[in-house]
């Protein structure tokens, strides 16, 4: 049986609208209030209004929750990279939705449709959707780093796009109690930091690096895979997109921003696979393994690697400016027989 995932064309009733008003507020407040206090931030940081408590609150709750969506929901749980056993499988499930970015069953399912229609139309987040001009492409960047969170109008249906996490009760159960994670990953560091320094001034410290500026730093570098990374950087390897390699973002994406790798070879659980490519959540993956907590893991093959170097031919076409329309047709219409599929 076909499903969108594996089909070429949208089927029937393949959108459906985010929500409702309290939804979309919701989002609104998550992803606005944090960002605003990234400014702030920096002046309180200068001036010493920060301990080494907050930092630690900020980093591990950081990499609780980068964990969460880059090796949980991401590679996991979209594209099959590795099984899990039902315990880390839920704590990645809940880490994951600590982040803020959705509900596990709604990223997984816009995730997989942003794969089979990668920046072409019916990609929902694409920074290309608007054309190659400079304006076009400025509206593409803001549109795929955070307007089609904030009011795109459709996404994609998790019955055509995640049908096996429908049909797991423990997924199913974690994305319905999405408000509750995210009051927990709101409180918590507050409520740590209070306690940690028996005042109320630890609560707010707390409360603004462990929470705010934590959950403004890990989407936006979420939203700039989205974005600057299928705008720009290396293309070692041949994709049907234009996705690319950008190594700034490496360390605090831990590793999602290899991400012309991925979109070439998607269900590959390590995505730095090139010397010196720093890969944290493929390290937090092998962990797991000799763990036993994780199986199946698909690690990166060599010979695969070797037939997914870019050809000569898609070199030179990356050698077009970025804007230049010859450029975009062929970096969008090279076909990947590797399209991602549910996880069986």
């Amino acid at each position: 049986m076909t499903s969108a995932a594996d089909s070429g064309e949208s089927p029937p009733g393949e959108f459906q609208p985010v929500g409702g008003n309290l939804e979309r507020g919701l989002i609104w407040v998550f992803i606005v209030v944090p960002t605003l206090a990234l400014l702030p931030g920096i002046f309180f940081a200068w001036g010493g209004w920060i301990g080494w408590r907050d930092i630690v609150l900020l980093v591990v709750f950081y990499v609780i929750t980068a964990t969460g969506i880059g090796a949980g929901y991401h590679r996991g749980f979209t594209h099959g990279s590795f099984k899990s056993k039902r315990g880390l499988k839920i704590g990645l499930a809940i880490a994951g939705s600590m982040a803020l970015e959705g509900p596990v069953i709604r990223w997984v399912a816009d995730h997989r449709k942003h794969h089979k229609f990668s920046d072409r139309e019916g990609d929902p987040h694409s920074p290309w959707r608007y054309g190659t001009t400079a304006w076009a492409v400025t509206k593409g960047f803001i549109f795929a780093h955070v307007g089609w969170v904030l009011w795109g109008k459709d996404r994609a249906d998790p019955k055509h796009y995640a049908p096996d996490l429908l049909n797991d009760r423990d997924m199913v159960w974690i994305s319905r109690h999405f408000r509750e994670l995210a009051a927990i990953s709101l409180l918590a560091p507050a409520l740590i930091g209070g306690l940690w320094r028996m005042s109320w001034h630890g609560a707010a410290t707390g409360f603004f690096w462990g929470t705010l500026v934590r959950i403004a730093l890990m989407h936006h570098v979420t939203f700039s895979i989205n974005s600057i990374c299928h705008l720009t950087g290396e293309k070692p390897f041949e994709s049907r997109d234009r996705s690319g390699n950008v190594w700034w973002l490496a360390v605090l994406s831990q590793g999602e921003s290899w991400h012309n790798l991925h979109h070439a070879d998607p269900t590959c659980a390590r995505h730095g696979v090139l010397k010196g490519q720093i890969d944290i959540n493929a390290w937090f993956i092998k962990r797991f393994e000799r763990l036993g907590w994780v199986y199946n893991v698909k690690w990166p093959d060599q010979e695969r690697l070797q037939k997914k170097r870019a050809a000569i031919a898609c070199a030179a076409s990356s050698r077009i400016p970025a804007g230049g329309k010859e450029g975009h047709r062929r970096g969008v219409r090279r076909q990947d027989p590797e399209q991602p599929q549910p996880p069986g």
